[in-house]
């Protein structure tokens, strides 16, 4: 069904207009759902919500739910991976705010300044007062790229050998620095702590070193790999399978080593080891991944948890502070890996659960596994497809599949495909519609109506 439903997808894609209903202005000051952030999780969601609501006969008012977010664009994040590689122009991966903002949906042009959770309401940045029935946050997470001394400049030097593929302006600087070197040392960079998709860090790295391989240099550049974590990855099984490879190929792995100065006179970076000692290293080509955290505004909210992080039940991702506040994707405290993929799973959780309360005053029976997916490119026409749920256990899609599955933990061409044309399609076609629920793919998961309090 999967195959056929993924077929029947990419022959319409030609088909289908680009062009997409803008949405409604702002209207008014109170809503029955206010999402904050439009970006994956927050489109995703929004549109889910009003879709939920109009199958169950009781469809929304078109100015029933409201997106706060001031920015211009919205971005496809993953590809950003794929336009560090050479594969994928920058431009492909970036589209106007108002062309992805679902219709019959109000759009409010700004950023939330504070919440006031026990009014039910929110402040933005202009010093408008907006209530709600129900809140949504998605609002993401923050880039720290000014807690490495030296980064921001090596980043706006396009002599510097420097480069990251964590933001829109930066990551095709990585292909061009990547592409360039033909001699030397090329170290990839992973941070201590959270961040949003951690497979990212290598995927990069093993890229550039197949590129090397496959155009006569990989005897000639020495490629290292320094993370601040203890392991190649944090599921066992793939960490394992990641770390073989590293062996095989001769990349050097410096664990517990965590970038904190950039020094692009001297080309060198300095790291931060886990006995807090310090290491000097000369580069050539300096991947970064800066470190990441809460935003400012959700940390200093009620809605925060102690690190800062929007407190949810890690299975119904409902506030475990207010009842009518709800968090999804990078924002929220649940310990799911952050990545795209795991919001696929938790969108339909919570508007199941969110749906229900405002429909019945209860609970839903939907619960939310953990399932997040890291599509972990190992090479030009090869990728590792790793699926995982809570507590670090395997939850694989294509095990069982004959001939292109068996063991994800081995990359194959076939998973390297979906990492670069199917799923940049369905992104764009279906999930900021809300129409692509993850490993359910097409097929809104179904779930037990809730028992009568």
């Amino acid at each position: 069904m999967f195959v056929a439903r993924a077929s029947a997808l990419i022959k319409s894609i030609s088909t289908t207009s680009t062009s997409r209903w803008a949405s409604f202005s702002a209207s008014k000051e109170k809503y029955k759902v206010l999402v904050i952030g439009a970006g994956s999780g927050g489109l995703n969601v929004a549109n889910q919500i009003r879709d939920r609501f109009k199958s169950a006969g009781k469809a929304l008012a078109s100015d029933d739910i409201a997106i706060l977010d001031a920015a211009d664009y919205h971005y496809y994040q993953p590809g950003w991976t794929l336009v560090g590689s050479g594969l994928l122009k920058k431009t492909d991966t970036q589209q106007l705010m108002q062309e992805v903002l679902p219709k019959n949906i109000v759009h409010i042009s700004e950023n939330v300044q504070s919440f006031q959770p026990e009014h039910s309401s929110v402040t933005t940045t202009s010093g408008r007062k907006v209530s709600y029935e129900h809140l949504v946050v998605s609002p993401g997470l923050q880039i720290n790229w000014d807690s490495i001394n030296g980064l921001a400049k090596a980043l706006a030097n396009p002599a510097s050998g420097v480069s990251s593929i964590y933001s829109y302006a930066t990551c095709d600087k990585a292909w061009k620095d990547i592409d360039a070197l033909r001699n030397g040392t090329a170290i990839f960079t992973q941070p201590t702590g959270i961040i949003k998709c951690a497979g990212a860090p290598q995927k990069i790295m093993w890229m550039a070193w197949d590129r090397y391989g496959k155009t006569g240099r990989g005897d000639k550049v020495n490629v290292n790999f320094y993370t601040g974590a203890p392991a190649m990855f944090a599921v066992k099984k793939y960490s394992d399978a990641l770390e073989r490879l590293r062996v095989e190929r001769g990349v050097g792995g410096f664990f517990q080593h965590n970038l904190t100065a950039v020094d692009v006179n001297n080309r060198k970076a300095t790291f931060k080891k886990a006995d807090d000692s310090e290491v000097e290293v000369d580069y050539t080509l300096l991947h970064v991944v800066p470190p990441m955290g809460p935003l400012k505004v959700i940390k200093e909210s009620p809605l925060a948890d102690e690190a800062g992080w929007v407190a949810v039940d890690p299975a119904t991702l409902r506030s475990t502070k207010f009842d009518n506040v709800w968090s999804l994707g990078d924002a929220c405290s649940s310990p799911a890996s952050k990545t795209a993929a795991a919001i696929t799973s938790q969108t339909p959780v919570l508007t199941e659960n969110l749906f229900q309360v405002a429909d019945k005053g209860v609970i839903g029976t939907a619960i939310y596994d953990g399932y997040a997916s890291c599509p972990l490119l190992t090479g030009y026409d090869q990728l590792m497809l790793c699926e995982f749920k809570y507590g670090g256990i395997p939850k694989e899609t294509f095990a069982s599949w004959p001939i292109i599955g068996g063991d994800q933990a081995v990359p194959n061409r076939f998973f390297y495909l979906l990492k670069k044309e199917f799923f940049p399609s369905v992104y764009w076609n279906n999930m900021v519609n809300g129409t692509w629920y993850g490993p359910d793919a097409f097929d809104r998961p179904k779930y037990n109506p809730p028992s009568a309090s």
